[in-house]
């Protein structure tokens, strides 16, 4: 059985969507700045794909065939991941996120605040125990 023409038509659609859409679309390369700091983009990939043909009877032995295929693709940056001195840090780019996106994107700063908050409790609580203990100046 021989290859109908609708799946070259896709192959090569499909082949061409490939090429465009990797991962470091998604993750872009990363960029290095003078004082040792390293930026990486993030983005949000979507494509869409159709293609659809139709076979037409013919009185010759030839077969009709008429088809089409398309793709299109949508990049839309996010966020920049920061790598500084140890640390990582996200800038989120603002474009109106969903609420989802928001809670995600702050959920690291509560985490460091809260964990703030318990270190700093902690170290009143020890020294009200120990009354001697000269008190930390921040």
């Amino acid at each position: 059985m021989s290859e109908h023409p609708i799946q070259g038509l896709m192959g090569t659609s499909m082949e061409k969507i490939r090429e465009m859409v990797d991962v470091n679309t998604i993750i872009g390369d990363p960029i290095s700045c003078p004082d040792g700091t390293v930026i990486i983009p993030v983005s949000k990939v979507g494509f869409g794909f159709a293609a659809g043909g139709s076979d037409w009877p013919s009185k010759q032995p030839k077969e009709l065939f008429g088809g089409a295929s398309g793709a299109g693709v949508s990049i839309q940056p996010l966020a920049f991941l920061v790598v500084s001195k140890g640390e990582v840090k996200i800038l989120q780019i603002d474009t109106a996120s969903e609420t989802a996106d928001r809670v995600v994107g702050i959920v690291p700063e509560v985490i460091q605040t809260v964990a703030d908050l318990f270190q700093k409790n902690k170290k009143e609580k020890a020294a009200k125990e120990s009354p001697d203990a000269e008190p930390e100046q921040e």
